[in-house]
Formats: C-alpha cells, structure tokens, sequence
C-alpha cells in the first residue's frame, strides 16, 4: 500500500471515529422517548382534549358500532370533551354518563385486573352486561368475551387503587 493510500485510510478512520464519538454524545444527551400509558383516571387525548377519540359512545349501543361524533355534537362530562353523531345521543350521554361512558375510565379492563392502567383503543371494543368496554388489543377483547366475570372480578378489585395512583 502507498503512503498516500495509508493516509487516507487514517483520514476515513479518524472521521469515523469522530462520527462515532458524534452520534454518542448526541443520544446520551438527547430526551428519552418513552410511551407511557395515559395517567388521567378518564383516557382523554392529551391535545384534544376528547375522550375515546371522539367516537361516541352512544353509538356503540344504538348502532352496535364504533362510529366518529361530530364536532357540532359535543359536550364536557367527566373532564373530557365527549363528540356524538347526534343530539339525541348527546341527550342520553348527558342523561347516564354511567351507563353509556366506557367502563374503568376507558382502560383495557384486562390490563387493570392484572394491576396496569393500560388505555382502550376506541375501535376494540365490547358491550358486555349492558356497558361499554374498550381494549388495548384483540386477544385481551378475545378473553375477556370468553369469561367477563374472572376479569371484572379482578378489575373491580383492583380498580380503586389504580384511580388513586391515577390524576383527577
């Protein structure tokens, strides 16, 4: 190998290496990007402000689907802004946000009988025993059909302490 030919081998050697030193500074000093779960004791889109992803939850029961409310349907319930298809489906929220809200707040009640606050995703979803449950994934939905009572059971237990680790 020519002297030339070697001095550009430790040309490319040092900028990588520099590069390398580069690229370790910059992640050790960049923020970490964590996917942490909704600490709210209502899962409420944080830029939003809407609960269920503006789906409304009337419409799970009338329409036996996930259906998106409508902006010129909305209503503050619970500290959270609920959207609705209609205003009869706004009137019935506002009338029994009990019955038609989903249950745990809208966490996968799978996850809370196991002691996690996991938020439900609006479009996995399950009416079972005349309320509203949503889920983090299909399998936890899947399970939950199969034996609601060995989950609810749990869930309910667990529940109050869950609320009290969560913000109001």
């Amino acid at each position: 190998m020519t002297a030339q030919r070697q001095e550009r081998n430790r040309i490319r050697l040092r900028i990588a290496l520099i590069g390398l030193l580069g690229l370790v500074a910059v992640c050790s000093f960049a923020p970490v990007i964590v996917h942490a779960g909704t600490t709210e004791r209502l899962v409420v889109d944080r830029n939003t402000g809407l609960a269920i992803d503006g789906f409304d939850p009337v419409a799970y029961f009338t329409d036996r689907q996930a259906r998106q409310g409508q902006s010129e349907f909305e209503a503050s319930a619970k500290g959270a802004v609920w959207r609705f298809c209609n205003d009869d489906n706004r009137k019935f929220f506002l009338a029994r946000p009990d019955i038609y809200g989903p249950q745990f707040g809208g966490y996968d009640p799978v996850a809370v009988a196991r002691g996690v606050p996991l938020a439900g995703n609006a479009l996995i979803w399950l009416i079972s025993g005349q309320r509203l449950y949503l889920f983090d994934r299909e399998d936890n939905r899947d399970a939950f059909a199969a034996n609601p009572e060995r989950y609810l059971g749990a869930a309910r237990e667990r529940w109050p302490g869950l609320m009290a680790t969560l913000a109001e």
